[in-house]
């Protein structure tokens, strides 16, 4: 199934068992709201497919995996009503990645802001190259990384994920979110990336379908009111986007 959105994409291609879905936006694949909505549509479809067992999320193009919420939706934002529509983009998102009875693999094969980190938190296996280097933004904007903050918090821990959003202009390096263990895997080069992608999807893909369904459903366990929990935080961000001083900050982001 492609999606071709405006400046964008959604594509999935399904071979011996194992489901890649592929984002893509012009602007270092940040995310408006149809591509997060074309994209929660595909896993949906992909964890109630048969011939699915594995499913792999990718971003094209060789730089960033993904850069967050993309910022010309955020200033077209003129009621509190779509801030929270925008926002409820990426509960959904998440929602559909921890409910999916697929285990679900990223590839991450550069840098990671916001969003883009909730991403790789609501993975099942993470694994990515150096120089993937990752940042919540979200403080710097105005808002906070609310939506994406249960899925970091759940993977690297309270300490870790609250200095990710307290210094939301600092970049943290590859390794430091390996050793927090939102990488499984980082790797030196693209090539040695792929190879173990490959080598666990495949794996993946002959293993008992029913047994990886309740190992991740024992995975996720406590996280069931998440359907609610995070379309609250995103009446907050819809909130706060409102702001002048979310308007000003989007601003200044955009000139640099």
């Amino acid at each position: 199934m492609h999606y071709e959105i405006k400046e964008g994409h959604v594509r999935t291609e399904t071979h011996n068992g194992v489901t890649t879905i592929e984002f893509f936006h012009p602007q270092s694949n940040s995310m408006p709201g149809a591509l997060l909505e074309a994209l929660t549509h595909e896993i949906h479809s992909a964890g109630n497919d048969q011939h699915t067992k594995v499913i792999v999320i990718r971003s094209a193009s060789e730089k960033a995996f993904c850069a967050g919420a993309f910022f010309d939706e955020l200033l077209a934002i003129e009621s509190v009503e779509q801030g929270i529509q925008f926002f409820s983009g990426f509960a959904h998102l998440i929602n559909a990645m921890r409910k999916c009875p697929k285990f679900i693999i990223v590839r991450v094969q550069g840098k990671c802001v916001g969003g883009g980190v909730g991403i790789v938190a609501a993975a099942d296996y993470a694994i990515a190259v150096s120089g993937a280097d990752v940042k919540l933004s979200e403080l710097a904007i105005g808002i906070g990384p609310f939506v994406v903050g249960p899925a970091v918090e759940r993977k690297i821990g309270v300490a870790a994920f609250s200095s990710l959003a307290i210094d939301a202009t600092m970049w943290r390096d590859a390794e430091w979110a390996r050793r927090r263990n939102l990488y499984c895997e980082l790797h030196s080069g693209v090539a040695e990336m792929d190879e173990s992608i490959r080598r666990l999807s495949e794996n993946l893909a002959h293993s008992n379908p029913e047994a990886m369904a309740l190992l991740k459903q024992s995975l996720w366990k406590g996280t069931e009111h998440w359907d609610h929990l995070l379309l609250e935080k995103a009446a907050i961000s819809g909130r706060l986007i409102l702001s002048p001083f979310s308007r000003n900050a989007i601003q200044k982001f955009k000139k640099k």
